[in-house]
C-alpha cells in the first residue's frame, strides 16, 4: 500500500505553489493531476493578480478590503479579506524566487494596471496579458525540478476515503486501474467547473471533480449558487479546448468600449461605473443587448488604446486568428462561464469540515469572494491560501493507518452503462441556471438532470461525467433555496437583495458510487 505524508490534487498554481512550500516544511510529497501540468484554469488567467505593496503610495489594505466587500455583495468576510490583502506582499516577493516574474518599467518597478471595480491600479501582470500562463510555466518547472515532489500526471483521483469524518487517502483510477493511496493530509487544489455550462473560459477539464470528491465525503459545500459570468468572452468557439478564449478585463480597464454593431456605447443605461462596474452587471447588461438586439454577440472597441497590439499580445494574436484586428476592429464578445465563487468550506487555515482535509483555490470557499469577485482577487487568493495551508500541515503531526484501503475500493468494476453525452447537460445549465433564474427554469434543471444520472462510472471521462451532474444539482438546489438577487446570482422571480446576507450550506444528501 503507498504511503505519502501529503497528497495535492490539483496543478493549477494553488496546487503547485503548495507543493513547493509544503515540500520546504516535510520533504517528500505526492501531487496528483488528471492531465499533464500546465493544463488548468490558472494557464488561461490574463489579467493579473492583486497586489498590494508598500511602494504603491496610491494603494491600501483599506482601499482593497473596500473594493473586495463591495463586489462580495455582502458575502465576503472581512477578517479573511483582511488577511490575504494584508498577504499580498509577503506572497509576491516569495513567488520571485520561484522564477515568477512581473512585468516592470524601465526604471525596474512593477507595471500596475486597473480593472473594473478597483479604485486604484493594483494589478500586477506578466507577459502583458498572460499573467496565468507565465505563473504557471514558472512554477511548473520549479516543480519539475524538485526531486521531493513525486508526480502523478494523467491519474484521476475517484474517491476521497474517510472513516469517521477523517480524511485517510485517496483512490486513483490510472490506465484503467485503481490504486489506494493513504496520506496524513490531503489538499483540495482541483480548481473549477466551468464545463458544466454551454459557454465557457474554462479548459476542458474544468469538470467540477474536486467540489464532488468533497461532497462525496461529508464535507460541508458553501454558497454553491454564485457562478461568475464573464461579460467578455471572444464569441467565436474554440473547438479544440472546448471553451472560449477570454478578453481579459484588463482590456476595459485599459478604456476599451462596449457598443453594438453600430458603435452604440450602451453601459451608461445600466451602470454609472459603465465598463467598470462589478462583472456581474456587465454581464447582465451585455446578455440583455444580445437579447434585445436578437444577435449572439456584443462588441469591445478597444481601438483607442495606445500601443493595443504590444499591451494585449496574447488577446492580439488570438484575436488574428480569426481575422480581427483588434488596433482597428471590434471585438465580438459575449459572457460565458468564468469563475466559481462557491465551493469547500475552508476556514483561514484551508482546513475543510472533514479532519486531515484541505482546500485552496478555485475549489475553497474561504470567504473572500462572496457573491461576485473581485477581478484578479483569485490569483491572489491561491497563492496566498496556498502559503498558510502550507505552513498549517508542515506544522502538524499525523498518525494514520496506511493499511485503512480494503480490496473492495480497488476492484475494477465491469457494469456497462449508456454515457450520455454532456452537451445535454451544458446547454440545460447555460439556458436554465445561467445569468438569470427563475423557479421554473431551475426546478426543469434539476428534473432533467436527475434524467440524465447513473451509477457506476468505469473511465476518467465517466467519473468527469459524473461530478459535472453532481456539482450541477448541488448548484441547482442553492439557487432554489436562494430567494433573492445577490451578485452573480440574479432571479428574476426575486429581484430584491435581502437585507442581511447570508451563506447557504449544504451537505451530502445521497450516496454516489465508489
Amino acid at each position: 500500500m503507498k504511503h505519502s505524508k501529503a497528497i495535492i490534487i490539483g496543478s493549477g498554481i494553488s496546487g503547485l505553489y503548495t507543493a513547493l512550500k509544503l515540500e520546504q516544511h516535510i520533504g517528500k510529497i505526492l501531487l496528483v493531476t488528471k492531465s499533464s501540468l500546465k493544463e488548468s484554469n490558472s494557464y488561461y488567467a490574463q489579467g493579473g493578480i492583486v497586489a498590494v505593496l508598500n511602494e504603491n503610495e496610491n494603494d491600501s489594505v483599506k482601499s482593497h478590503i473596500q473594493d473586495t466587500l463591495l463586489a462580495g455583495a455582502g458575502l465576503s468576510e472581512e477578517k479573511i479579506v483582511k488577511f490575504i490583502s494584508e498577504n499580498s506582499e509577503k506572497v509576491i516577493k516569495d513567488l520571485l524566487k520561484f522564477g515568477v516574474n512581473f512585468d516592470r518599467d524601465e526604471n525596474g518597478n512593477f507595471k500596475l494596471t486597473k480593472e473594473a471595480a478597483h479604485s486604484v491600479c493594483r494589478i500586477l501582470h506578466s507577459g502583458g496579458d498572460a499573467t496565468g500562463r507565465e505563473m504557471e510555466i514558472a512554477l511548473c518547472k520549479a516543480v519539475r525540478n524538485n526531486k521531493n515532489i513525486e508526480l502523478l500526471e494523467n491519474t484521476m483521483v475517484v474517491k476521497l476515503v474517510t472513516e469517521n469524518n477523517i480524511c485517510k487517502g485517496i483512490i486513483v483510477l490510472k490506465d484503467g486501474k485503481y490504486e489506494g493511496i493513504s496520506s496524513d493530509a490531503v489538499i483540495l487544489a482541483t480548481g473549477g467547473l466551468g464545463q458544466i455550462y454551454k459557454y465557457t473560459t474554462n479548459p476542458i477539464g474544468a469538470t467540477g471533480d474536486g467540489f464532488a470528491l468533497a461532497y462525496d465525503a461529508g464535507a460541508v459545500l458553501r454558497d454553491m449558487e454564485f457562478v461568475q459570468f464573464h461579460p467578455t468572452a471572444l464569441a467565436i468557439d474554440d473547438y479544440n479546448n472546448h471553451n472560449r478564449f477570454l478578453i481579459s478585463e484588463a482590456v476595459r480597464g485599459e478604456g476599451a468600449k462596449l457598443c453594438d454593431s453600430n458603435g452604440f456605447e450602451y453601459m451608461g443605461k445600466y451602470d454609472i461605473r459603465k465598463e467598470l462596474a462589478p462583472r456581474d452587471i456587465v454581464a447582465r447588461a451585455n446578455y440583455t443587448q444580445m437579447k434585445e438586439n436578437n444577435q449572439s454577440n456584443v462588441y469591445l472597441n478597444g481601438t483607442n488604446i495606445i500601443d493595443v497590439e504590444n499591451r494585449f499580445p496574447t488577446i492580439y494574436k488570438k484575436c488574428k486568428e480569426f481575422g480581427i484586428d483588434i488596433t482597428k476592429d471590434f471585438i465580438p464578445v459575449a459572457p460565458a462561464s468564468h469563475y466559481f465563487m462557491g465551493g469547500v468550506k475552508t476556514d483561514l487555515n484551508g482546513e475543510t469540515t472533514v479532519k486531515n482535509l484541505y482546500a485552496v483555490g478555485e475549489v475553497a470557499s474561504t470567504g473572500l469572494h462572496g457573491a461576485n469577485r473581485l477581478a484578479s482577487n483569485s490569483l491572489l487568493e491561491c497563492v496566498v491560501c496556498a502559503y498558510k495551508v502550507a505552513e498549517v500541515v508542515g506544522s502538524k503531526s499525523f498518525s494514520v493507518d496506511s493499511d485503512f484501503i480494503t480490496e473492495e475500493y480497488l476492484k475494477i468494476r465491469n457494469n456497462q452503462i449508456n454515457f450520455v453525452k454532456i452537451e445535454k447537460l451544458k446547454s440545460l445549465m447555460w439556458e436554465n441556471v445561467g445569468i438569470f433564474r427563475s423557479q421554473e427554469t431551475l426546478e426543469k434543471a434539476l428534473t432533467e438532470i436527475e434524467k440524465l444520472e447513473f451509477d457506476k462510472p468505469q473511465t476518467k471521462e465517466e467519473y468527469e461525467f459524473r461530478n459535472m451532474l453532481i456539482v450541477s444539482k448541488l448548484i441547482v438546489k442553492c439557487a432554489l433555496k436562494r430567494k433573492e438577487s445577490r451578485g452573480s446570482h440574479y432571479r428574476t422571480d426575486y429581484l430584491q437583495t435581502n437585507e442581511i446576507g447570508e451563506h447557504s450550506e449544504i451537505l451530502k444528501e445521497k450516496t454516489y458510487a465508489k
